[in-house]
């Protein structure tokens, strides 16, 4: 059964990578027409500038779920890499349910009204030209953190595996 999960996740982290990929795409397309545009043409667009800001920002708060489960996450990996496998997976799941979990619902909880009263009030750029619809992006807030908590679930069950499987080894080893 953890297995499946397991696999499950892979394929969730597999479909967000593709789709952070293709984000960082219209990133790129977007910052080369923003210069070609202000640098050859004099013009350029607030729009587009705040669109890159906007785009970079999704691309961070979903690309944490990613790293973490790529193990492309932060860590003091000069005393990690010291430990067993077995080792490592237990830091993995306690950190994961001690640290992970319980900051990310936080966020969750707190950004809720943030997101909300940009929502009521139709919060728009302040600068003229600009975006509007300004609660889209403070949506994905909450939304990448919700996404991360059940990317946790997908990394612990990860781990569960390293932990069972380094056991079994050991076991065989010493028979």
């Amino acid at each position: 059964m953890v297995k499946i999960l397991d696999n499950f996740f892979e394929k969730l982290n597999t479909i967000t990578g593709k789709i952070l990929s293709i984000i960082m795409i219209l990133l790129i397309m977007n910052v080369f027409y923003d210069v070609v545009s202000r640098y050859f043409f004099h013009g350029g667009s607030i729009a587009l500038q705040e669109l890159e800001w906007h785009i970079f920002g999704v691309m961070i708060l979903f690309g944490i779920s990613y790293a973490l489960r790529e193990e492309a996450h932060v860590r003091v990996d000069f005393l990690y890499n010291k430990f067993s496998p077995k080792t490592q997976a237990v830091i993995n799941i306690l950190g994961t349910i001690l640290f992970i979990i319980p900051i990310s619902i936080f966020i969750v909880y707190v950004s809720y009204d943030f997101v909300m009263d940009s929502y009521v009030t139709n919060e728009i750029s302040d600068d003229p030209g600009g975006l509007t619809h300004r609660w889209i992006i403070k949506s994905m807030i909450p939304l990448s953190f919700i996404y991360l908590i059940i990317t946790s679930i997908g990394y612990i069950t990860k781990n569960i595996i390293i932990f069972r499987e380094n056991k079994k080894v050991k076991e065989d080893v010493e028979v």
